[in-house]
Parts: C-alpha cells; sequence; structure tokens
C-alpha cells in the first residue's frame, strides 16, 4: 500500500472558493510534471495550468511541490489549490487516476507520516483531535500532545526501563561477579519511582478523556420542577416539550452545548417519583441510569418548596473563588421494584442545586442556585457556574493528562507489571516483568507490537488527513 500514489480532497466538502487536492507517493513528481507541464521549485507557491493526459485544460491552480523526506508524510508530496467547483475536482482526479494514482483511505496521510517516522502514534491521534476539535480547550489539548507531550513522557518512562532491565540482565547474568550493592539498590529505587509517576499519571481524574470525548450533566429532580425548561433553555432552543401535566418526559433527550470552553451533553430525564404507569416507571429507570453515568448531576428543585430541598454536601467545591453549590440530592420516592439500589442518594457525581421558578415569587434556599426558566433570570450565573463545574472536571496542571482509552489500558498493564516486578522472588521473573512493562508502554507511542490496531486506529479519520 506505502508505495503507491495516492490523492484526496484535504478540504471540506461542499462549495466553496478553493479545493485543496492532497497528493503523495513515489510517482507524486511525474504527475505533477504531467499535470504542470513542469515541476515548480520545492516549497514555492507556483501559479500552473494543469492540464489531463490529452491535453484537455483543467484548471489555472497554484501549486507546490514537497519533496521528501521534507513533507508530511515522509514522502514526495504535492498540494494543489484548485478551485472548488465539482467539475474540476473531478476532472483532476480524473487525470491523476490515469496517471496511475489512487484516492486514498481514511487516515492514510498520517498513517503514512506514522511509519515513515514524522510522528508516533500518540502525536496521530492527536491530529485526529486536532480535526475534530469543537472547543479552544480540546485545541489546545491536541496541540499540546501534537507536540510531543505526552510522548515524551512515555519515551522517557520507556528508556529509564530499558535501563533498568540492563541492570537487572546484570544481575542475573554475573551472579558471582560480586557486583556491588549499589546495583541492586539503584534497582529497587529506579523501579519504585516508576511505579510511583506511572500511578500518579494513572490518577487524573480522566481529566484529558473528559476535555477530549465530551462531559455528561444529567439534569434531573421530581416532576413538573422545570427541567425541560431549563435545558431549553440552557441550549437556546426547544429540546424538550414542556407542558404543566407532571410526567411529560418519559425518555432521555440530549442536547450538546459548550459550557466554560468543554463540550457538554445535557441530558432532561424523567423526573423522579412512583409511577403505575409502564412507559413512566422505565423513563424513571433511565433517568437514574444516565444519572448514574454522568459527570455531574443537575438537580432542580421548585424555589420555595423546602421539603424537596436536598441537605447540602459538606466540604464539596472546586476550585479557587466562587465555588459551585454542591449538594446530595433528594431521595427519590420509592421506585418500582428492583431499582432500589439505584437512588440519586448513592452515587458518586458532583451534584448541583438548582431552585427553579424564582418568577412565582419565591425564594430560593441559600444552597441552591435560584433560576426562573421562564424570564432567564440567575441563568446567567447558572451558566456560569456550570462552566466552572466543567474546567473543574478537564483542567490539567503539571504534565500532560491522558486522552485516550487505549492509552490508559496500556499503562493500567505496565504499571500491574511494574507492581509484579517490585514483588517478583527471583531475578529472572522480575525481567520479565520489566520487559512486559516495557512493551506495555512501548504500544502506545507505536514502538512496539501495534499492527493490530493501526486499521482501526487510523479508520476514524477523515478522508484527505
Amino acid at each position: 500500500m506505502e508505495a503507491d500514489t495516492i490523492f484526496a480532497v484535504a478540504s471540506g466538502a461542499g462549495h466553496a472558493a478553493i479545493a485543496v487536492m492532497r497528493i503523495s507517493g513515489p510517482a507524486s513528481r511525474p504527475a505533477l510534471a504531467a499535470l504542470c507541464g513542469r515541476v515548480p521549485l520545492p516549497r514555492r507557491a507556483s501559479l500552473c495550468r494543469l492540464r489531463d493526459c490529452d491535453g484537455g485544460e483543467l484548471d489555472q491552480a497554484m501549486v507546490l511541490w514537497l519533496p521528501g523526506p521534507g513533507s508530511y508524510t515522509g514522502e514526495d508530496s504535492c498540494e494543489l489549490f484548485l478551485h472548488g467547483g465539482r467539475a474540476v475536482i473531478d476532472g483532476v482526479a480524473d487525470g491523476l487516476v490515469r496517471l496511475g494514482a489512487r484516492p486514498a483511505e481514511a487516515g492514510e496521510f498520517t498513517r503514512r507520516a506514522f511509519l515513515n517516522g514524522k510522528m508516533d502514534l500518540t502525536e496521530a491521534e492527536a491530529v485526529h483531535d486536532l480535526v475534530a476539535a469543537e472547543t479552544a480547550a480540546q485545541r489546545r489539548q491536541a496541540l499540546r500532545q501534537l507536540d510531543g507531550a505526552l510522548g515524551t513522557i512515555y519515551r522517557d518512562w520507556a528508556d529509564r526501563l530499558r535501563v533498568l532491565l540492563a541492570q537487572q540482565e546484570a544481575l542475573i547474568d554475573f551472579p558471582d561477579e560480586d557486583l556491588p550493592p549499589e546495583v541492586e539498590a539503584a534497582v529497587q529505587a529506579e523501579l519504585a519511582a516508576l511505579q510511583g509517576e506511572v500511578a500518579a499519571h494513572l490518577n487524573d481524574g480522566r481529566r484529558g478523556e473528559r476535555l477530549r470525548e465530551g462531559l455528561v450533566f444529567a439534569v434531573t429532580g421530581r416532576p413538573n420542577v422545570g427541567k425541560s425548561s431549563l435545558v431549553n433553555a440552557l441550549a437556546g432552543r426547544d429540546v424538550a416539550i414542556v407542558a404543566a401535566t407532571p410526567g411529560t418526559t418519559r425518555d432521555a433527550l440530549e442536547t450538546r452545548v459548550v459550557l466554560g470552553g468543554v463540550p457538554v451533553t445535557l441530558v432532561d430525564t424523567a423526573g423522579l417519583r412512583e409511577s403505575t404507569d409502564a412507559i413512566e416507571a422505565e423513563g424513571v429507570r433511565r433517568a437514574l441510569a444516565r444519572a448514574a453515568d454522568a459527570d455531574l448531576v443537575v438537580v432542580v428543585t421548585e424555589a420555595g418548596e423546602e421539603d424537596n430541598t436536598p441537605p447540602p454536601l459538606a466540604g464539596a467545591g472546586w476550585g479557587e473563588g466562587a465555588e459551585p453549590v454542591l449538594a446530595r440530592p433528594p431521595a427519590p420516592s420509592p421506585l418500582p421494584q428492583g431499582e432500589g439500589e439505584s437512588h440519586l442518594s448513592t452515587l458518586s457525581a458532583p451534584h448541583l442545586l438548582v431552585a427553579n421558578k424564582l418568577d412565582l415569587g419565591r425564594a430560593a434556599p441559600p444552597d441552591s442556585i435560584g433560576v426562573s426558566a421562564l424570564t432567564g433570570e440567575g441563568l446567567d450565573t447558572l451558566r456560569a457556574r456550570l462552566g466552572e463545574a466543567a474546567r473543574s472536571l478537564t483542567e490539567s496542571a503539571g504534565p500532560p493528562p491522558l486522552t485516550q482509552a487505549r492509552h490508559r489500558a496500556a499503562l493500567q498493564e505496565a504499571a500491574a507489571r511494574l507492581t509484579d516486578a517490585g514483588t517478583a522472588e527471583l531475578p529472572e521473573l522480575r525481567a520479565e516483568d520489566l520487559r512486559l512493562a516495557l512493551r506495555a508502554i512501548g504500544r502506545i507511542t507505536g514502538s512496539v507490537g501495534v499492527e493490530d490496531i493501526l486499521d482501526t486506529l487510523f479508520a476514524r479519520f477523515c478522508i484527505g488527513k
């Protein structure tokens, strides 16, 4: 596959002034010469008239010739800045096929960059995350990873493990050479240091993964407290049907918003109460399930109704300055048989109390945020608090956080092997555990054993990248 010359439109679909056609592979230079009648100077934009194999005019375009290895893929490459009409794009594509090139598969340019040593797998994954970034926070995280921040950490651990393994092998190969006791002490000290660093990296609250994938905030509460109205107000559009009749929302409804620079899925859930209606009971079950999986539970009550106001959660809070109001959710009314263990009061996610319907002239309890979804009163304060919560759940100081489940699984395996190495009774067993830990870390950057994941990884990419 890597011997082929590939091409794809790297710009977006639809009508546009400019379409960027990327070409990479060993036949890039002759293909460019055939289209332009010449090969422009490297890395200088040149205006060329493109013609097909029969001399028919295709377009007048800006052309960049990028000889390897100094290109994105590490191969001879070029980029054609075409006029964006469909006829122009199709004509140039047909011309390239006649010259022996083929359409690229999803992620094939970045895959070649990885295979040619232009980036490691963590950087390749960052390319995908950067293309998919919805917010500035996601963009910053992806750029940091693309710059090699994560790969540098993992390569440093791998280098230290190789030294550690060499020291351990020396203890095995030369047992009668009276090696100084400092060698064994150094092995133990470095092993303990690596264990601590890997454990600390894993214990990051999944902040990087949460930012990359987006958070989920479940909006819960008893029926008819205005949950759907609140979700509609926060979303700025009608997501859910609003009615005065309790139990209108039967299923979990989702909408995507940005809060504090973080993408958040708001989930409007069914009101929590006992019901003999099978459909409503299923809605309650789903509401509890979504709350159980949420990153934050927004508990909506009705201002002035003291009996439905949950008590505050002592000692909870985020960050510096004004802290979001956190509290334990109210224990819902008895649920259908079999649901007793799913009460909101057992959930571990933080909770934010919101007292709705201030427009009725009632006061909000001091431990909640008072709002009116009808008039908009208090909504700016609520958005600000939700944004603080979103940032707290995703911001990370110090080393870059984990961003992929694949990384976490490999590091968990490495951590387990390092723990085994620390308790191994035989030096040969310790050496084997160190080798397995090194292999697990190598799978993250792509230095070992990644053939089975490449197809899956790059299939997520868009065509042209």
